[in-house]
């Protein structure tokens, strides 16, 4: 079932048209079939098919348009909660967290458990029900599945009446949030909980956090004591009292970076005092609201879609983002990664992209959120048209592949010249003094002169560079000129000699298989590459004589 609704979603992802999350409501309704999709596929079936990022920034741009509907209208069921579960409203930011605080005593944090939410009711100290959250009235009767949970007590020490809600939670020790993010915990208990039946090995894995007793003491800390000699400990744990942003803040941060035993996805800070329990209703209260940490992943406008081409042909898409905060990091380009993959999402100018950031720096692209309805058309470089020996002058259509070969001539791979880079070879090719790979070596003062951008300073700079570079040895020479990988090979002193190496030759050097010692070979009897030797040699350089 998981593996055909993942299906299931990718299509209908392909499928969905909406124009642009700046102006989300353009296409209202095609968002809001969207989110019902996501809404009743986690909430009925236990399967999300979407992060909790990408979801709750697409339900908070659906709010924008206050056109707020229920996300859990497909997800009641047969069994009435005695007490409504209430839901929390989300804090944007610390200064709508201080507003909150503000005013307010008695007040306490607790981490936000990545689960799902269930009531639980004992008589006499005996489990009677377990109700899944379903719309907040109503919901499954997961009390036989419960039997298995070894986290939920059967009988509790005390013969006691009571309710409790609380999050059923997946079992990873030592989690930390910021390191490992949420690791789907949330659709595996959810996913385990929508069968008829869990195996014992599965019942150990899924714990239990009770963040509240709706008709327990009047004091939290009264509760949360109670609960801990009852056997539910996990709240009063990791529950602190705070009075300011300052401490909640520690808190967020502390548990954010901490090792815990199940994943989390911000804190929840609570009021003690809340109203009587007939009261509560299915939507969020005023006494609680959460707080919930930096997205793991965010969405992004697609701009434009370019192409890099790099001093070997590979061909790499990169999309130009509209600005996106990620961490601490703002994020406006990213690699789509392969051509292939390129096609293989389709991604186009007004798509919405999901990205995220890989180790916690990289920016990598996840998938495709949302497709604009209009499709504008991309046109690509043609793959046949650049490999390892072309592009090795100006010439239209090579300008990319050629600047890449210039920027590894000048880097510290190869000869090393400080000063050097796009910005120099931009300027010198737009300049018409540079349309071959080595034209640059004939590069003077005069001729400098006459190019905007290069002012006495820089020109000297320059100057000293090609200079440097001419006095290079032989090897860093042939690497520089794009030789492909020859590890521990001995390169020589001459390039006649390297030149009369076949294949066998160089095959007789550890390291070297026979698809390697071809490349080589084709690169040395490349016509190009043999022009660039002629033209190294006239200049003096050093082997090439």
């Amino acid at each position: 079932m998981l593996a055909i609704l993942r299906v299931f979603s990718g299509l209908l992802l392909a499928c969905l048209s909406f124009n642009t999350l700046a102006n989300p409501c353009a296409d209202e309704q095609a968002l809001r079939q969207q989110l019902r999709v996501w809404d009743d596929s986690y909430h009925r079936l236990g399967v999300s098919l979407v992060s909790d990022a990408v979801y709750d920034q697409l339900r908070s741009h659906l709010e924008h348009c206050r056109a707020v509907d229920n996300p859990l209208q497909t997800a009641s069921g047969p069994m009435a909660h005695p007490v409504a579960q209430t839901g929390l409203a989300k804090l944007a930011d610390e200064r709508a967290v201080d507003g909150w605080i503000k005013g307010r005593q008695d007040l306490w944090v607790q981490p936000k458990v990545d689960g799902v939410a269930v009531t639980l009711i004992y008589q006499q100290g005996q489990l009677q029900h377990v109700i899944s959250r379903g719309d907040g009235l109503t919901g499954q009767n997961w009390t036989a599945t419960a039997q298995v949970i070894s986290a939920i007590p059967k009988r509790l020490p005390q013969p006691v009446d009571m309710l409790l809600q609380g999050e059923l939670y997946w079992r990873v020790s030592g989690h930390v949030q910021a390191r490992a993010g949420s690791v789907n915990a949330r659709s595996t208990v959810a996913g385990l909980m929508a069968r008829h039946a869990l195996s014992s090995e599965q019942g150990q894995g899924i714990g239990l956090f009770v963040w509240d007793w709706p008709q327990g003491p009047h004091a939290q800390s009264e509760r949360l004591a109670r609960l801990a000699e009852l056997g539910f400990t996990d709240s009063h744990t990791y529950s602190q009292p705070i009075d300011h942003l300052e401490q909640a803040r520690h808190w967020r941060d502390h548990w954010f970076n901490t090792p815990l035993p199940f994943a989390s996805d911000g804190v929840v800070l609570r009021q003690s005092q809340r109203p009587a329990a007939e009261r509560w209703q299915a939507k969020p209260p005023n006494w609680a609201a959460a707080w919930k940490y930096p997205h793991a992943q965010a969405l992004s406008e697609v701009r434009k879609v370019t192409f890099n081409i790099g001093r070997t042909g590979r061909i790499t898409p990169m999309l130009e983002l509209t600005p996106v905060r990620l961490d601490d990091r703002t994020i406006k380009r990213i690699s789509v990664g392969s051509l292939q993959r390129w096609q293989d999402l389709d991604i186009r100018p007004g798509d919405h992209v999901a990205i995220s950031l890989a180790g916690m720096t990289i920016p990598r692209l996840d998938s495709v959120a949302l497709r604009a309805s209009e499709r504008v058309e991309v046109l690509a470089p043609q793959p046949n048209n650049f490999h390892a020996l072309s592009c090795w002058s100006a010439t239209p259509g090579c300008e990319r592949q050629f600047l890449a070969r210039l920027n590894w001539l000048s880097s510290k791979k190869g000869l090393a010249m400080p000063f050097v880079g796009p910005g120099t070879w931009n300027s010198l090719i737009r300049a018409g003094q540079v349309n071959n790979l080595l034209d640059w070596l004939t590069l003077d003062a005069a001729r400098l002169a006459n190019i905007g951008g290069f002012g006495e300073r820089s020109s000297e700079r320059l100057l000293a560079s090609v200079h440097a570079a001419r006095q290079q040895p032989f090897a860093r020479w042939v690497k520089a000129l794009g030789l492909p990988p020859t590890g521990d090979a001995p390169l020589g002193q001459s390039w006649q000699a390297l030149v009369a190496r076949d294949e066998q030759a160089w095959q007789a050097y550890a390291g070297i298989g026979a698809q390697r010692a071809a490349q080589l070979t084709e690169f040395m009897r490349e016509p190009n590459v043999q022009a660039l030797s002629e033209q190294l040699r006239a200049a003096g350089i050093a082997g090439f004589d």
